[in-house]
């Protein structure tokens, strides 16, 4: 299956290797292909190919949103709607105000919980699947992560459930526990874990942690 990565910073480079690891094709959605990042990218994964925002998106069997969140409007719009028609999308954005800092380590939001970032992405691309998942852990950790041999919970949430059986099939080949939080309108719970997880951070820069669900 062929993946169109949209977004070429950290975590679309870290998810757009671990696909390859995993014997996908990748392609890396990105504004400049002559990015030092791209170039390096693309040198450490032979076979591997970078395009602009369309043209991942047409190459893209499956697509992954790794762009920043404030740009995932524009980035759509430049990739074409009806591209993403029909596909499963895995959104890994979060809503981050990048025109305030954190306070007391935590990070704002340009959207309210009455309205999460993934669900205005699915009214712009409505013929999408969009399953959230990759947004609640920091990027080195993204692909098989070793939290001393427990196995940490990556929380998803979508509105099509066979859309979300396949991006669990995925989580698991990458090394996580899948624990599906139900449809569309639980994104903005999930995207708070973003500030949840960097509060750590922010803090005491402490960043290597993951979160896990504990049943009985």
């Amino acid at each position: 299956m062929n993946i169109g990565i949209m977004g070429s910073g950290d975590v679309g480079r870290i998810l757009g290797t671990a696909f390859i690891r995993e014997g996908y094709e990748v392609m890396l959605g990105t504004r400049d292909i002559q990015k030092k990042g791209v170039v390096q990218w693309l040198a450490d994964n032979p076979g591997a190919a970078a395009g602009s925002f369309e043209e991942a998106a047409k190459y893209g069997e499956l697509i992954v949103f790794a762009m920043s969140g404030d740009a995932a409007e524009t980035v759509i719009r430049m990739a074409g709607v009806k591209n993403l028609d029909g596909k499963v999308i895995i959104d890994a954005t979060n809503p981050i105000d990048h025109t305030r800092p954190p306070v007391n380590g935590v990070l704002p939001f340009f959207t309210t919980m009455d309205e999460s970032l993934m669900e205005r992405l699915q009214k712009l691309a409505p013929g999408a699947k969009l399953v959230k998942a990759f947004n609640s852990v920091g990027n080195p950790f993204m692909y098989k992560p070793d939290f001393g041999g427990q196995q940490a919970s990556m929380f998803i949430c979508g509105n099509d459930d066979e859309a979300k059986q396949t991006v669990t099939g995925i989580l698991t080949a990458f090394g996580w526990e899948t624990e599906d939080m139900g449809k569309a309108n639980a994104a903005g719970v999930l995207e708070s874990l973003c500030i949840l997880w960097c509060i750590p951070g922010f803090l005491r820069n402490q960043w290597s942690h993951a979160f896990k669900l504990l049943k009985k």
